[in-house]
């Protein structure tokens, strides 16, 4: 991954409860976390429900606009005050022009489509505690990263639900 953020020439703060990214718009681009936390999230109506974070350390990007080049039905908002790398489609584009590189893109984009599978799965067929430990387990920074009451919105069920789990 350090060979993608590397390709960065641009640096862009986003205040906390700014957004990066609104429904409707198009991503031509991804970005680093340098510091801070972000949300990717899906407007329901009056509903709005998390499907993905990121914070130090991690890439985000409204994907489905990414690779379409089509409007995204995703919002990316920052959590708190985030510092980002911005690596543009033009610069993924040429980068992918080497055969090693696209071995390491794809690599990225597999984990990210299980991850994506393993949450669906998790969301169908575990009770909430379930829920709660697999993502303990899996991403126990997390819980320091993102307030409780988006990782509730995220697991599917309620704050005061999440507390108690959190509790035993």
């Amino acid at each position: 991954m350090k060979e993608i953020i590397a390709l960065s020439d641009k640096e862009v703060t986003i205040n906390r409860n700014e957004f990066l990214k609104v429904n409707g718009s198009i991503d031509t681009n991804l970005y680093y976390i340098e510091s801070g936390s972000m949300r990717i999230f899906v407007v329901d109506g009056s509903d709005e429900q998390n499907i993905r974070f990121g914070y130090t350390g991690n890439l985000i990007v409204a994907l489905d606009s990414f690779l379409t080049g089509q409007p995204s039905n995703f919002c990316i908002q920052a959590i708190k005050k985030t510092v980002l790398k911005v690596i543009t489609k033009k610069q993924i584009d040429e980068f992918l022009a080497l055969k090693n590189n696209q071995i390491l893109w794809i690599e990225i984009l597999e984990n990210l489509g299980v991850q994506q599978l393993e949450r669906e799965i998790d969301l169908l067929k575990n009770s909430p505690k379930e829920r709660y430990e697999r993502v303990l387990k899996r991403s126990p920074q997390l819980f320091q990263e993102i307030p409780n009451r988006h990782i509730a919105n995220y697991l599917r069920m309620s704050p005061e639900t999440l507390s108690r789990l959190k509790k035993s």
